[in-house]
């Protein structure tokens, strides 16, 4: 079986938690374990988030040169290039001898006339009190919003993903039996020009679209999108929440969730699942297995 996970930023720097180089390689070993189970039965591709750490390299950036800042697309291939290399060697250690891995900078074409250029949502970065996201707001101009009562996050455009240009590697990689760790959060947007020149783009592309996208090219047989909460809650913060452990596509309205966080789950999750036979989880990296066993997490299918 083919298994496409897209592992969130939560999942591999807990909420909270310093975002200090300890703390990042302790997450991602966590992550192994559980992705090396997986990776023994199972043809395994693996895709990640990059929020926190992409918020992270750009506060870094500011605090050089707030007159120069990075533009996102550079900053998120430092993320990437950052975090796919942690995976790949904790996920090689924690595999058995001779497993062969590749970690893939991958580029992914957007629409440059994308509606979400003018409607920022992707929250990214650490949390700020109220104070600091407004001193944020006022030295840089990024707009915020407030994640949790307050908790503030900067948040910036999220276009929907097009076109994987680098599919063909894929495909080869991952026919060779390489476990391959691709489309880093969110894979790193870019537009093509009329010359057919492409050219990066200031924007987060949400990792989930991404990986969904990734999995039906890479014509995957399951889907699991792996955060730090146990499954998808009806009524989520309020007394009345209760997880919902099946579903089949459509039934859940992405417009029902968070737009920048569970919301794009939803929407991919439903999309891949369309097909009988496939399925779809959302639940904590823990349990991944269990997840594609049915047995925890959110999952969707069809024919329920």
């Amino acid at each position: 079986m083919r298994v496409v996970v897209a592992l969130g930023g939560n999942a591999l720097l807990r909420r909270g938690e310093p975002m200090t180089p300890e703390a990042q390689r302790a997450n991602v070993r966590r992550a192994a374990v559980a992705l090396a189970d997986l990776a023994r039965d199972h043809e395994l591709v693996v895709a990640h988030g990059n929020g926190p750490q992409v918020g992270l390299l750009a506060l870094q950036a500011a605090a050089y040169s707030s007159e120069t800042l990075w533009p996102l697309d550079i900053l998120g291939a430092e993320s990437v290039g950052m975090i796919g290399y942690l995976v790949e060697q904790e996920l090689t250690n924690a595999l058995p001898a001779g497993a062969q891995l590749a970690t893939l900078l991958t580029q992914i074409e957007v629409d440059p006339a994308d509606p979400a250029f003018a409607r920022p949502e992707k929250p990214i970065g650490p949390l700020y009190d109220a104070a600091a996201a407004a001193q944020a707001r006022a030295d840089h101009g990024w707009p915020m919003i407030e994640e949790s009562p307050g908790k503030w996050r900067r948040v910036v455009p999220s276009p929907l993903p097009k076109r994987i240009p680098q599919i063909g590697a894929l495909q080869l990689l991952t026919g060779a039996g390489v476990t391959v760790i691709c489309t880093g959060g969110g894979g790193i947007p870019v537009v093509r020009q009329t010359d057919g020149r492409l050219e990066g783009i200031e924007a987060v592309i949400d990792k989930d679209r991404a990986a969904a996208l990734l999995a039906e090219e890479l014509e995957a047989d399951a889907f699991l999108m792996l955060t730090d909460v146990d499954a998808v809650y009806r009524d989520w913060g309020k007394p009345s929440a209760a997880a919902i452990r099946k579903s089949a596509p459509g039934t859940l309205d992405p417009a029902d969730f968070p737009p920048g966080s569970m919301a794009p789950k939803i929407e991919a999750a439903n999309g891949f699942a369309t097909r009988p036979g496939r399925i779809a989880g959302i639940g904590r990296l823990e349990d991944a297995s269990r997840i594609l066993l049915g047995k925890a997490g959110t999952v969707i299918v069809a024919g329920l």
